[in-house]
């Protein structure tokens, strides 16, 4: 299957997109957030400019089978964030912005470099505050050979004129679902209405790409992957996420139920409660049940215990 990017490039609509793209950024709504700043003059809640920032890329053998294959999910993870979770283990980077500012130019190059590895897709980590950027850079890289997947990894605060940018562009969605109760992931992430926002980008991830297809090899090549954090005391809302997957979005999702919870951050330095505690067997236990009872294609490559 052709990444949907080489078909825009092929019809000769990449550059409007483009331009779309930077003209959006001038009065940023392409996350949850919705700012409305010019991005060009000053940075809202993402505390990032015009130009994205990189804090590494590489071949990872640690994201899902799918994903991963047996060369690596060439993964460029962006600084900053449009998150604020309390118990996040990557803080240096996403709260930090422990990185290097790179160009259009050298973001290319990067996607190119990890295709020369022998990477199955490019997997962009933390994304949704960097858009027009990914996209300028696509497009460079598209000219110059780039044709694998493309993966938009975020935390799934996103925002459907964000997403309305990368329709025909990302092969492969894989949000986060983090919280179904608002007022949790207001206490715990920092973030308004994220069930809502979520839900809804969720909705039209899957329409733009749906459910996640496979190659021969068992690679994924485009669809929906959801991820999923299991958090203590069922703070994440587990039973509600996965029926929300299976009655409005489809029983052949492919979700991920995560279960390296381990206190971090603020909440390993504050002793933040419930949080501060690494999650237990049973409670990862029922969050697969509970997807599983759902129908949904559950991966189990993982076992965390």
């Amino acid at each position: 299957m052709e990444p949907a990017y080489r078909r825009l490039l092929a019809e000769g609509r990449f550059p409007e997109r483009v331009e779309q793209a930077w003209d959006r950024l001038k009065r940023c709504d392409l996350c949850g957030w919705g700012c409305a700043i010019n991005r060009a003059e000053k940075t809202g809640f993402c505390r990032t400019g015009l130009e994205a920032v990189v804090s590494s890329a590489f071949p990872h053998m640690g994201e899902e089978d799918p994903l991963r294959g047996w060369h690596g999910s060439g993964t460029i993870f962006f600084s900053h964030c449009n998150l604020r979770c309390q118990f996040c283990q990557n803080h240096e980077i996403s709260q930090e912005g422990k990185g290097q500012t790179v160009s259009d130019e050298q973001l290319a190059s990067l996607m190119l470099q990890l295709q020369a590895m022998g990477c199955h897709n490019i997997n962009f980590v933390s994304p949704s505050h960097v858009i027009p950027q990914i996209i300028a850079a696509v497009y460079i890289a598209a000219q110059a050979g780039l044709h694998i997947p493309l993966v938009y990894n975020t935390g799934g605060y996103d925002s459907l004129a964000g997403l309305a940018l990368l329709d025909g562009i990302i092969d492969i969605y894989m949000p986060d679902m983090k919280y179904a109760d608002a007022t949790l992931a207001q206490r715990y992430s920092k973030i308004p209405d994220y069930p809502a926002r979520n839900q809804t980008a969720v909705k039209e991830m899957h329409r733009q790409v749906g459910d996640l297809q496979l190659d021969a090899h068992g690679i994924a090549v485009r669809g929906l992957l959801v991820r999923h954090l299991v958090l203590p005391e069922d703070i994440a809302g587990t039973e509600a996420i996965v029926h929300f997957l299976a009655e409005e979005i489809s029983t052949r999702t492919y979700i991920n139920i995560m279960g390296q919870y381990h206190p971090a951050w603020h909440v390993r330095e504050r002793n933040i409660t419930p949080l501060n505690r690494p999650v237990s067997r049973a409670e990862v236990q029922q969050a697969q049940s509970l997807a599983r009872r759902a129908g949904l294609r559950l991966d189990e490559r993982r076992s965390w215990f």
